[in-house]
């Protein structure tokens, strides 16, 4: 069924005749759940104009509705049974994205816009009046960070239209020593100079971030063996602060991210899993097994909106902080809050889990993301055929005897 009149307000789209839209937080779980006979479209909570569209013939789809130059416009994304709301989600920002830069001022007014931008300083300041980019919310701040405190220090002075690819190589250079941070802020930089050749301050195709080459960098993995996990388990028991105990090890249960851990309240909790409404690659559930169910029972339980785990002045918890200091009280001074995640991992695969179930475990997007313990997988399947043979020699009675 497609909506035949509609009514725009804070751009959110509802039917004509209708007391008012149903609004949820759209998952792959609503998608898959029995719609009731009068729901048409449900409407997303958090990402205006997303929405799941019920068809008369019981097929559903996901959709953006959305306003360009004072048209409505509707867009179907995909079947739910071909697209996930994960990346539905990314589909509908990605293209809201598009519809902002659009309408951005360009040529006609760029004798406006060159009058109070000129230096990268004020291009930046430009770039965050207009907003043309749609990051989530802990995704901006880091971001945000970056931008003031890298980019800007580095060309701050400089007119945007003179920035040129030796400028960008200079200060690749001076981060020689952060080429991580190098790879990241380059990407921001190269989007911030796109800004501005769509306001006309460059000319198109301009970009000097464009094609300057990351740093090569070993990925970093670091597993905790059976000593190591069983050290951390003892040194956690003797830690005061149950708060962060548990947060840890919910890590070490779970493999999430720390972020996943540190951002948790209440109300993403529920018998058999976590239900993220937010994450690196959006919302995602995670498994509990008993273990890391009995973790959470031994906390007091809040208010379905509080944090889980929270610091002294009930802020969200700075896991890295604590990691940082009691990570060397362990014994474990080069190991990352990161590296239980890649150890979850790796003990799965040691308990004959496949790839593909991990990368379900962990929440990865891509399945190249989970190939890199693809390696470890080949040990684990040499044990396998070691350990097969043995039991053929057995039960062949073969010996060496000569036979």
């Amino acid at each position: 069924m497609l909506l035949n009149r509609v009514s725009l307000d804070d751009h959110v789209v509802t039917e004509i005749g209708k007391d008012k839209p149903q609004k949820l937080y759209l998952t792959g779980h609503v998608a898959r759940r029995r719609c009731e006979e009068d729901e048409t479209c449900l409407w997303d909570t958090e990402l205006p104009g997303f929405g799941l569209r019920r068809y008369i013939t019981g097929r559903k789809s996901w959709f953006l509705r959305y306003v360009e130059r004072g048209v409505a416009r509707n867009w179907t994304i995909g079947d739910v049974k071909r697209v996930s709301a994960e990346d539905a989600r990314e589909r509908a920002r990605k293209r809201l994205k598009e519809v902002a830069l659009r309408g951005l001022p360009t040529r006609p007014k760029r004798s406006k816009i060159a009058a109070k931008v000129a230096t990268f300083s004020e291009l930046v300041e430009q770039y965050f009046e207009d907003r043309p980019f749609a990051w989530k919310p802990s995704t901006e701040k880091t971001n945000v960070h970056s931008i003031h405190n890298v980019l800007v220090p580095a060309f701050a002075t400089m007119q945007v239209a003179a920035i040129r690819k030796h400028d960008v190589l200079r200060w690749r250079d001076e981060m020689s020593d952060r080429p991580g941070a190098f790879n990241r802020d380059v990407a921001l930089l190269s989007g911030v100079m796109q800004y501005a050749e769509r306001l006309g301050l460059r000319k198109l195709g301009s970009n000097p971030a464009r094609g300057v080459p990351r740093y090569a960098r070993e990925p970093l993995q670091r597993f905790l063996n059976t000593a190591e996990l069983k050290r951390l388990h003892c040194r956690l028991a003797e830690c005061a602060d149950i708060y962060m105990v548990a947060a840890i090890r919910l890590l070490i249960h779970t493999g999430a991210r720390s972020s996943e851990v540190a951002n948790l309240t209440w109300g993403e909790i529920s018998d058999s899993r976590l239900e993220l409404r937010d994450s690196k690659t959006g919302p995602k559930s995670i498994l509990l097994s008993r273990q890391a169910k009995a973790i959470l029972e031994t906390l007091p339980r809040g208010a379905d909106d509080e944090l889980v785990f929270t610091g002294t002045k009930g802020q969200t918890a700075n896991l890295s902080y604590f990691w940082s200091k009691f990570r060397k009280k362990a014994g474990l001074p080069d190991v990352r809050l990161h590296d239980l995640r890649h150890s979850y991992a790796s003990l799965a695969i040691q308990n004959g889990i496949s790839l593909d179930a991990i990368g379900r475990l962990l929440g990865h997007a891509l399945t190249e993301t989970t190939e890199r313990y693809a390696h470890l997988s080949d040990g684990c399947i040499a044990n396998a055929a070691e350990r097969l043979g043995g039991s053929i020699v057995k039960l062949m009675g073969w010996q060496n005897d000569g036979c």
